[in-house]
């Protein structure tokens, strides 16, 4: 598979490649299931990147391509541009006026998604309003822009969207206020859970998922005393906690470092019921290889299988993680063989914990023969896949081989997210490719995303190093002259404070920062 600078079909399989993995966030990485023709999309693809970046007449250029429009090519197209707003939300309203196509609930849920994600609150609920004008709402719909507003810690924003629900005459029952404080909940927002549950529980009969996701809510930020509290009132009210329940406090005691009544708790599991399952097994085993006790862990993961529960791809990522921080990495590979003798194959998370623990060991062409094996086996990467390779390159200042995963990421059609472009603008940086670390500054912001979270004294610092000393005051420049008065702003203010600080230092100090 051909990377651009060096091909990544020169690094070497060696015999113990078979990958482990460990606990990392992100998809799964599922084969793709879209009906759409990949070279069509492929096409589509590159009209938008290139000519947006341009900033030439993209919607001229797509409207002569003959473009065959269906739903899957639109929600496949939005798909490679969820990271980048402008360009997908300029290409939805292009496919929203072309003759004979019409937008559908799965296009303009996926756009909802990316202005969700991306915090384009009041565009996103003017396609939402559109949507009701059509007659397309669905109640997914509701469900994005739920989740959209309670990840922003915008609870009143989130309640309102049952105002818009009444407005379409969709009900909202028990499943929606249910999902609402889960949302909360996963935001780390208990307390404004359990405030919207008391306002609401007059006014609709909470159930037994309703208390478990307050409960959760309350676990996620660790009080463990509103948990007991949420836990005590759910037996008043007739409800008979069941396995869920226990799993959701089980984890929250072990997180809030009460082992003893955990352990309680789950000898209580087995003595009386709901029986402990895999999901309860891989909380206690995870919790244990955090703290690097892997007997402990292997004991559990024995008695387990011992109890008639069948281990699955979570479970083993945990004890892979556990051993492979230790760097025992013959254990690592034996629980990838008992893995598939078993016919558990390695999914994505265990992939991209493989390619983790390998990076982590400035070990980057062991993380590429992983990669090649998650290709092989018909798994998709991830961003955080490409983004950790180019990270190690980078780190080992392997800087053709970090350019070609930028470029790889590229022709898989995997969108770069904001951590993408920080990296590999960094990495350009300490190349010294000052130009191309400024272009690909000045793409990623054109595409919708934030100012990057840089620390901006080493930023300036690396750019003067490279001969750039005045690169934050040129940048705020450029942005004014093209528009962009907000990232203008920011590049404007550091540049200040870079000069006052340089001004305040003695010319050696100055001299010594910038060597």
């Amino acid at each position: 598979m051909g990377f651009g600078y060096r091909s990544f079909s020169g690094v070497t399989d060696g015999e113990n490649t078979e990958s482990d993995n460990e606990n990392v966030e992100g998809d799964n990485g599922n084969v793709d299931t879209s009906k759409a023709d990949l070279e069509e999309v492929n096409r589509v693809c590159k009209v938008v990147e290139e000519l947006f970046v341009l900033d030439r007449n993209m919607e001229a250029v797509l409207s002569g391509c003959g473009v065959n429009l269906t739903l899957d090519l639109v929600v496949d197209v939005l798909d490679r541009f969820k990271h980048a707003r402008r360009p997908a939300f300029r290409f939805f309203c292009w496919a929203g006026e072309q003759p004979g196509f019409e937008h559908g609930s799965r296009t303009y849920n996926k756009m909802m998604e990316i202005l969700g994600k991306t915090r384009q609150f009041e565009t996103m609920v003017a396609v939402l309003e559109e949507m009701g004008g059509k007659g397309l709402l669905t109640m997914e719909t509701f469900e994005i822009s739920m989740k959209a507003f309670t990840a922003a810690k915008e609870r009143k924003k989130a309640v309102g969207i049952f105002e818009l629900m009444k407005k379409y005459k969709y009900k909202v029952g028990v499943d929606n206020i249910n999902y609402l404080l889960d949302s909360l909940g996963k935001a780390k927002l208990g307390k404004e859970a359990q405030i919207l549950f008391e306002r609401l529980k007059e006014r609709f009969s909470p159930n037994l998922r309703t208390y478990t996701v307050l409960l959760n809510g309350w676990c996620r930020v660790k009080n463990l005393m509103e948990a007991g509290r949420v836990w005590n009132e759910m037996i008043d009210m007739g409800f008979k906690p069941d396995i869920i329940a226990h799993n959701t406090m089980f984890e929250g005691l072990l997180k809030g470092k009460k082992k003893s009544d955990a352990i309680k708790l789950f000898e209580v599991m087995k003595a009386k019921g709901p029986s402990p399952n895999v999901r309860t097994y891989t909380i206690l085993i995870r919790d244990l290889c955090k703290q690097r006790k892997m007997e402990e862990a292997v004991e559990y993961f024995e008695e387990m299988l011992d109890s008639g529960c069948e281990p699955d791809a979570a479970i083993y990522t945990c004890l892979i993680t556990g051993f492979g921080n230790l760097k025992k990495m013959d254990n690592v590979y034996g629980l990838l063989k008992e893995m598939k003798e078993k016919g558990c194959p390695p999914d994505g998370r265990i992939y991209n914990a493989l390619i983790k623990l390998t990076t982590n060991r400035q070990m980057p062409n062991e993380a590429v023969s992983i990669y090649k094996r998650m290709i092989q086996s018909g798994i998709q990467p991830t961003v955080h896949t490409y983004n950790m390779l180019m990270k190690s390159y980078f780190q080992s200042q392997d800087y053709d081989m970090g350019y070609a995963v930028w470029e790889e990421m590229k022709r898989k059609g995997c969108c770069p997210d904001d951590n993408s472009y920080i990296v590999f603008i960094g990495g350009n940086i300490r190349q010294g490719r000052v130009v191309d670390a400024c272009k690909y500054l000045e793409e990623m912001m054109e595409k919708g995303m934030k100012a990057p979270q840089l620390d901006y004294n080493k930023f300036a610092a690396d750019f003067s190093r490279a001969g750039k000393p005045d690169i934050l005051e040129e940048l705020a420049q450029r942005m004014k002259f093209s528009g962009k008065f907000e990232v203008s702003n920011i590049f404007a203010r550091w540049a200040e404070m870079m000069k006052k600080r340089v001004k305040r230092r003695d010319p050696t100090e100055t001299y010594r920062q910038f060597a």
